[in-house]
């Protein structure tokens, strides 16, 4: 055993000599002052086991940079993001960078590109009620669009478009081979979209975001290229300057431990890779010279709903609710379940809800309807997936009369049972709900229930004492009992169709 031990020392020994005679070349090679771990990795043996890593320039080299020549704050941690304070409607530039390396993209050299610039959320909760609030705004300033390009000063950006629709968006083509500035003008300030009006430092941040895109086979600007945002706080004019100012002077007043905790003050933005905004390849994928026809899509969703609907006897309420009677089921595709958001008049949400099924619908709870659509369509949202209609007014129950029975009876009260006719079989009612409870009510629902064009009943009458024919009104609706069952009848003329009810015979 001791031979044994002895044979382990000695070789021991003589491997640590042979390591220690390989490593004594790198000293006499490189020098003692020349040594680095830089050139310990260039040997073969590092270079061999670091061929299979991606290199840092592989990882890390977005094809452009978006630069915007404004100063970020100084009161900012060290591994939070910039955040910049920009003037209400001053023009600030965002110069368009070529980033690429030679031979990147070869498929864009010489060709140009699409960018969106976009003002919009950093609040996730705002971004899901994004739409109510961009809403509000445009109702309390009628005309005036939240962000705009100033095209005098701009350099280099070729078709500039705008959408009426969205107006807090601004796109434009340009060249990466060529110098790009585009100047851009915030006109909403933090303060707008803050429940209580505190003041610019209290205001709700926005991002400034640039989205590109190079052209498809057929010739759109869809294909995703590159994105990248920064963080902004819009103040009134002069209020940016003033909040830097301030935001400097309470750094200095800091101790230098204390400051190394912060970023120091850049004098440009650089915006940051994120995320393609969700809407971007879809909003404007149209670079014909005329307005694309998506521009005026989301007007004509609004307006699926006919106003025929509004004379349904089924109660949902108004007239625009009367064709979402049906309630949505567990079963709906993502395809129905738009459908259904449309024609409850949702339409504002079917983008967000756009991959929700009818049982990832019903999964949401009121709280997070409320969270996502804001208190007033949150509520509304969560009582029609639950089919909480409205108790109607006033009902009423109607019957057509059989061709046979010609003869007009007195009123009479309505039985509990079903009545019948001279043949013997059962008069089948249908139910009127009323809401407004007026006249023009009663001729709009009887129309739609008995398949009568409404602009041919000239009037609704009923049937009095001796068989006389009062003119309905609306004091006689308000006064109809409810439930009450009549037999409808019609005469008909050479133009117009007078309709008739009476009550049916006990």
């Amino acid at each position: 055993m001791a031979w044994v031990l002895k044979m382990d020392e000695v070789i021991e020994s003589g491997l640590v000599h042979d390591f220690d005679a390989s490593l004594s070349g790198i000293g006499q090679e490189l020098g003692a002052g020349a040594y680095s771990m830089s050139d310990v990795l260039a040997l073969p043996i590092f270079k061999q086991e670091d061929s299979s890593l991606p290199l840092d320039g592989e990882t890390e080299h977005p094809p452009f940079q978006y630069v915007m020549c404004a100063a970020t704050s100084p009161a900012v941690k060290l591994h939070d993001e910039t955040l910049t304070y920009l003037n209400q409607g001053q023009s600030y530039e965002i110069r368009m960078l070529d980033n690429r390396k030679m031979g990147d993209m070869p498929e864009i050299s010489g060709k140009l590109v699409k960018s969106i610039i976009r003002v919009v959320f950093h609040d996730r909760r705002l971004q899901y009620t994004e739409h109510q609030q961009l809403e509000g705004w445009k109702w309390n300033r009628p005309g005036d669009r939240l962000l705009d390009l100033d095209i005098p000063m701009s350099v280099g950006i070729i078709d500039t478009r705008t959408n009426p629709s969205q107006l807090n968006a601004v796109e434009f083509l340009w060249d990466p081979a060529k110098r790009t500035s585009a100047f851009i003008q915030v006109h909403c300030i933090s303060t707008e979209f803050t429940p209580r009006k505190h003041g610019g430092e209290k205001g709700v941040p926005f991002r400034i975001q640039v989205d590109t895109f190079k052209q498809n086979e057929n010739g759109e600007y869809t294909d995703h290229l590159h994105s990248a945002s920064c963080q902004i706080k819009v103040f009134k004019p002069k209020g940016a300057d003033r909040k830097q100012k301030t935001d400097r002077e309470k750094m200095e007043k800091r101790t230098a431990h204390e400051k190394e905790k912060y970023q120091p003050s850049y004098d440009t933005t650089i915006l940051t890779e994120c995320s393609p905004w969700p809407d971007a390849p879809t909003a404007y994928v149209n670079n014909s010279p005329s307005p694309a026809p998506t521009f005026t899509s989301p007007q004509q969703s609004t307006c699926s709903v006919p106003d025929s609907n509004s004379s349904s006897p089924n109660h949902q309420g108004d007239g625009a609710s009367q064709a979402s009677g049906e309630q949505i089921q567990p079963s709906a595709t993502i395809q129905e379940t738009q459908q259904w958001l449309l024609k409850n008049r949702f339409s504002s949400y079917t983008r967000l809800f756009s991959n929700f099924s009818g049982a990832d619908l019903l999964k949401l709870t009121k709280e997070d309807l409320v969270q996502i659509c804001g208190a007033a369509d949150g509520i509304r949202l969560y009582n029609s997936l639950k089919s909480r209609s409205v108790r109607p007014r006033l009902t009423i129950y109607v019957c057509r009369e059989q061709p046979s029975s010609t003869v007009l009876q007195g009123q009479q009260q309505a039985a509990s049972s079903a009545s019948e006719n001279g043949s013997g079989a059962p008069y089948v009612y249908h139910a009127i709900y009323l809401e407004e409870m007026i006249a023009s009510e009663v001729a709009r629902k009887l129309a739609l229930v008995f398949n009568i064009p409404l602009h041919q009943i000239n009037q609704v009458y009923r049937q009095g004492p001796t068989g006389i024919h009062i003119l309905v009104s609306d004091q006689m609706v308000q006064n109809f009992q409810d439930e009450s069952c009549f037999l409808f009848s019609t005469v008909k003329g050479t133009l117009h169709v007078c309709v008739c009810l009476k009550m049916p015979e006990s």
